[in-house]
């Protein structure tokens, strides 16, 4: 198929030379739903116009449409699937062998057939449309939802196909062979978006005629009449141009004979992010039967945005500051997961002077202090597991007030911090990974998991390049120990790379445990120190979506229920680890300041290999992974990112009364291959390891 670069340039389609079109080889398609009312009198003001070949496509009326149609001399097709674009392709099958040309206009007694003689004029173009924006009656009669999605929709059009069309208007005019030279695919509301699009691609001879519009004269509009059937009809109308544009961006690398217009990635990109987060807003409560098959449609359209952003090549401060902040200011009031209320609790049994490492929740020396919402709490008959220094983030918190709105705020404040360091040692184009991730948005201002505490001291340690400043290197991961306890081997890594330096190896080590043990003094005693959950049944037991335990579980099951023999593997593992970085160091690192690139790559590669053998698996522990996908391109990460969330299935389940809470094997598959897939296509690029100028030479 033959791109051209200009939309007004015409194909050498069939034509004779006379000034207006023989209105025999004219057929009309308009598709009904309940248009009892109108669609009588639209047909005879088509047959006062001498159209006489009529298609009616009724598309599940439940009223006398059909009838009606008949009665008024059209032909009557049915089409019981529901879709715009499927009513308007079953019009189009079985034409008669004279037809050249097809008229599609709507059957609610919107369109001003009137104009129609001047579409009928002009036998040199290829596609006619009525432009109603184009006269004051027809914008005045045009929803304020019709008026902006068809604004938005043709500017993505001039964006990311460089024609400027001015409607998305039913009525339209398009020769025969030039539809099927576009072979249509979409069968909803995205008919007309792509019509126009790749009426542009192909090189068709376009031309917008003005014409009024009234307000409809019967029924109830399905897309602009509900604020759900808009939203659905632009979520329709954005994915359908993302997904022409992406498959024009992949015949135009392998073709190379249209220039791209890459600012419509942004656009649709940023679009998708926030529709998505508007979307999932109410589908928080996951105890609410159906809430989770919503939240997934809010989660496809963020990923679709998320993906689109990979395309993106330059993008400017203020853009990229704009959407992750909006994107996370919109979940605020979402309803977030069950841990928060923990969070609340452990906090404000604090500030009462309890211990939360040695009192559950359902401990009979704390009911006299139950809160209205103390049923939410996980686990009641859980002591505290979190690390010391949570706990006091915990307590300061709700010593200002025990509210999910303030921990929300902390956590999508430390989520941002991550996203400014980011951008400040590589930039904004790149840190798009991290900033607009969907699960990173949900984790910490959808979700409220404070897991955004233990992540940015973590990279704000890594982010250190001058290997003169390992002391400082060694607080900051200590800060992310003293959090959440899984950095400690990444502090593991920074001693060893001190040696022979033995007084160096331990100085890191003494002050990366100084934040743990500093902030471990107010909930320790001269007897216990009760820091360290090794007691809880949850972990020692806890499992839900693991991937390596369930694979050996399967083949070796007496063996593998405790979750502290996993310990073996991964410590052989991080023994592997730490042998082939420091053989690396010199190799790998000549000349330059080696502590970003190898605790960064090691972080990764730690953290991976640490998802994959912990058979404790939550969704959001798979946000400890994206700042380092931010330096590696990490394929896996970048998928695991949206294939996480089959981890609410369980959610979903649970609402409707099955406990089991523990993911299938297929479930497990579609989680977990991407991301295992993703790494090993990663493995096998050349030089994963190589230095990075991005990271160390600032």
């Amino acid at each position: 198929m033959q791109l051209r670069l200009s939309a007004n340039c015409p194909q050498n389609f069939p034509e004779d030379h006379q000034n207006s079109l023989d209105l025999d080889r004219v057929i009309v398609i308009i598709p009904v739903l309940n248009e009892e009312t109108t669609i009588a009198t639209v047909i005879k003001s088509l047959q006062q116009l001498d159209l006489t070949q009529i298609r009616v496509v009724d598309n599940g009326s439940i009223d006398h449409s059909v009838a009606e149609a008949k009665q008024a001399g059209a032909e009557v097709f049915i089409e019981p699937k529901p879709g715009y674009g499927r009513a308007c392709w079953r019009g189009l099958q079985q034409l008669p062998s004279h037809i050249e040309w097809i008229l599609f206009c709507d059957g609610d007694g919107s369109d001003d057939l009137s104009e129609l003689p001047q579409f009928f004029t002009d036998k040199t173009t290829d596609f006619i449309l009525g432009n109603r924006r184009a006269t004051s009656q027809g914008r005045a009669a045009m929803t304020p939802v019709q008026n902006f999605g068809n604004g938005l929709a043709t500017f993505l059009i001039h964006l990311g196909w460089g024609y400027r069309y001015y409607d998305l208007g039913p009525l339209r005019l398009i020769r025969r062979s030039a539809l099927e030279s576009i072979q249509m695919q979409d069968r909803g509301f995205g008919w007309t978006v792509e019509m126009q699009a790749r009426a542009v691609e192909l090189g068709l001879s376009i031309r917008e005629i003005p014409v009024n519009y009234h307000h409809r004269q019967g029924g109830k509009s399905k897309i602009s009449g509900t604020l759900s059937g808009s939203l659905k009809a632009g979520t329709i109308i954005l994915t359908t141009l993302g997904k022409l544009y992406s498959k024009n961006r992949l015949e135009n690398t392998k073709i190379e004979k249209i220039k791209v217009n890459y600012p419509i990635l942004k656009v649709l990109s940023s679009l998708l992010l926030i529709l998505g987060c508007f979307w999932i807003i109410p589908y928080g409560d996951f105890r609410q039967v159906g809430a989770v098959p919503q939240f997934w449609i809010g989660i496809t359209l963020m990923s679709l945005g998320f993906i689109l952003s990979w395309g993106i090549e330059c993008i400017y401060g203020i853009w990229f500051w704009a959407i992750a902040i909006l994107s996370r200011l919109l979940l605020l009031p979402m309803y977030p997961g069950d841990d928060v209320w923990r969070y609340l609790w452990e906090g404000y049994i604090q500030n009462l002077g309890f211990n939360p490492y040695l009192l559950p929740p359902n401990a009979p020396e704390l009911i006299p202090y139950h809160t209205a919402w103390w049923s939410l709490i996980n686990h009641l008959d859980h002591a505290a597991i979190y690390p010391p220094l949570t706990q006091l983030g915990f307590k300061i918190l709700a010593a200002i007030s025990p509210s999910i709105l303030l921990f929300k705020i902390a956590f999508i404040g430390a989520d941002l911090g991550i996203c400014w360091l980011l951008s400040r040692r590589f930039n904004y184009t790149k840190t798009l990974l991290y900033a607009w991730n969907p699960l990173i948005i949900y984790t910490f201002a959808g979700g409220a998991h404070y897991d955004s505490w233990f992540i940015l001291p973590l990279v704000a340690g890594c982010l250190i390049s001058n290997y003169k400043n390992q002391s400082w290197i060694a607080v900051w991961i200590g800060i992310s120990i003293a959090i959440k306890w899984m950095s400690l081997p990444i502090l593991c890594l920074l001693a060893w790379l001190q040696l022979p330096r033995f007084k160096s190896a331990i100085m890191v080590l003494l002050l990366g445990t100084l934040p743990l043990i500093l902030s471990a003094i107010p909930f320790c005693s001269t007897v216990s120190c009760p820091i360290i959950p090794t007691g809880s049944s949850f972990v020692n037991n806890g499992r839900s979506a693991e991937f390596f335990p369930f694979i050996l579980h399967l083949f070796w099951q007496p063996k593998t229920l405790a979750n502290s023999i996993y310990l073996m593997p991964l410590t052989l593992v991080l023994i592997g680890g730490l042998l082939y970085f420091q053989s690396q160091k010199n190799k790998l690192f000549n000349g330059w300041y080696f502590s970003s690139n190898h605790l960064f790559y090691f972080s990764e590669f730690y953290l991976i290999s640490l998802l994959i053998v912990s058979p404790i698996i939550h969704a959001w522990y798979f946000t400890w992974l994206v700042p380092f996908a931010v330096v590696s391109r990490n394929l896996g990460t970048r998928l695991v990112s949206i294939s996480a969330f089959i981890y609410f299935v369980l959610q979903h389940r649970k609402a409707l009364g099955d406990l089991s809470w523990y993911l299938t094997l297929n479930e497990r598959l579609l989680m977990w291959l991407p991301f295992i897939l993703g790494c090993v296509w990663m493995v096998f690029k050349p030089h994963l390891f190589k230095p990075n100028p991005s990271i160390d030479s600032k």
